[in-house]
């Protein structure tokens, strides 16, 4: 998305100026509307080279915003006004990136700007979900409670990433050590049985000439393989980019063995839970959607949540386009029905997060269990493979030389 130049008056006349993000300088000045400034100039800003040498460096981490969020909290429970708030964690903030965009805040705020249309500025650090809940806590009064509850939906997902990665990190470091004893096998090991069986005139076995032709390969036409797959990787990516190779490939995960079950409960959890902490925050039902829409990171379930909410746009609840999709199991269709008629949906939907919160944490406690007789069997194959490979020859040739 490309970058866009302006310069433009806030609801207070004052000037200010900077950089935003959007698809071309209608959508620019559409954001720029939104965020309560009238636009006097905006031309799309030319790519700095040095500045994307070290883009990488530029990013705050989901712990970061959790600091963040979690300080902004006490300084807030201890009433302390929101500028001198911002200031305190501006000091105490180490990445220097996200101190700048906190002084930025900061300068926002100062100049009669609220604290949700700053924010929107930095779409890469505060997403739609916690812009719109801090905009609902500047209208309802309620900054602390909103503050909790976001610091405690930023607690889980960072909690469900690292439960997943201590689950999946002996699994990958097994596979990796497989894949890097393989190479060492074909590159060295093999070359040298080669030349040693190639001064008998014997034929080799199957699995022997498989894998001398794969050291050939690998040998001589090393800088091709490398090519080959930054090829693959390149397209790849460039199919996910597509509206329709996002689907197919996000629907692949939602079925894959083992990760697809885990995947979908993590992202209907997700959905369940955000959908009812905006509710509760006083969001509007068809901006939650859409927002929530956007945050659960699979394009199948999102466009599953848009039919959701083109149904409420008709006056339609929310169970019945759940039960269409396929998605939902009937328990949790039932919850939400029973809450559309006792009007406590967003208690219901807390439930259902805790409901596929407690399934996944088991699976995720599980998860080397499950994998680990899919690692055993590759390196089995690959053992075995390696071992005729090898052995197999070294029998002809003991044929070859025993007495008639």
């Amino acid at each position: 998305m490309p970058n866009f130049k302006y310069s433009a008056r806030d609801n207070f006349a004052k000037f200010v100026s900077g950089v935003i993000a959007a698809e071309d300088q209608d959508a620019a000045a559409k954001k720029l509307q939104e965020m309560g400034y009238f636009p006097l100039n905006i031309s799309e800003a030319h790519k700095d080279s040095s500045g994307e040498l070290f883009q990488g460096m530029r990013r705050v981490t989901p712990q970061e915003v959790n600091a963040f969020t979690r300080q902004l909290y006490a300084v807030q429970k201890a009433a302390l006004p929101i500028l001198a708030s911002l200031e305190s964690i501006a000091q105490q903030t180490p990445n220097p990136y996200f101190k700048s965009v906190i002084e930025s805040l900061i300068r926002d705020v100062r100049s009669g700007t609220s604290l949700s249309v700053a924010m929107a500025k930095f779409d890469r650090v505060f997403d739609g979900v916690y812009v719109s809940m801090i905009k609902a806590a500047e209208t309802s009064g309620g900054m602390v409670e909103i503050l909790g509850r976001l610091n405690d939906l930023l607690e889980k997902d960072i909690d469900t990433r690292s439960r997943i990665s201590s689950a999946t990190r002996y699994p990958m470091l097994a596979f990796f050590v497989l894949c890097a004893g393989f190479l060492i096998v074909v590159t060295f090991v093999i070359p040298r049985f080669a030349n040693i069986y190639g001064q008998f005139h014997t034929a080799l076995p199957l699995p022997t000439q498989i894998l001398i032709n794969i050291s050939l390969i690998m040998r001589k036409f090393w800088y091709l393989i490398i090519l080959g797959i930054a090829a693959i990787v390149f397209a790849f990516n460039r199919f996910i980019s597509s509206v329709e190779g996002r689907l197919i490939w996000d629907n692949f995960k939602l079925k894959a063995p083992v990760f697809g079950p885990l995947m979908t409960m993590l992202t209907l959890s997700r959905f369940a839970r955000i959908t009812a902490i905006l509710m509760k925050s006083g969001v509007p039902i068809l901006e939650v959607l859409d927002l929530v829409s956007k945050a659960t990171g699979n394009a199948v379930i999102a466009r599953a949540i848009i039919n959701i909410k083109e149904s409420v746009r008709q006056g339609k609840g929310l169970s019945e386009p759940m039960k269409l999709s396929g998605l939902f199991p009937a328990a949790v269709v039932q919850m939400v029905y029973i809450g559309e008629q006792s009007g406590r949906v967003d208690e219901l939907l807390v439930s259902v997060a805790d409901y596929y919160d407690s399934e996944s944490g088991y699976m995720i406690r599980n998860l080397t269990t499950y994998i680990e007789p899919i690692l055993i069997f590759i390196l089995s194959v690959m053992v075995l493979v390696m071992a005729l490979a090898i052995f197999l020859p070294m029998w002809n040739l003991i044929k070859v030389f025993r007495p008639g």
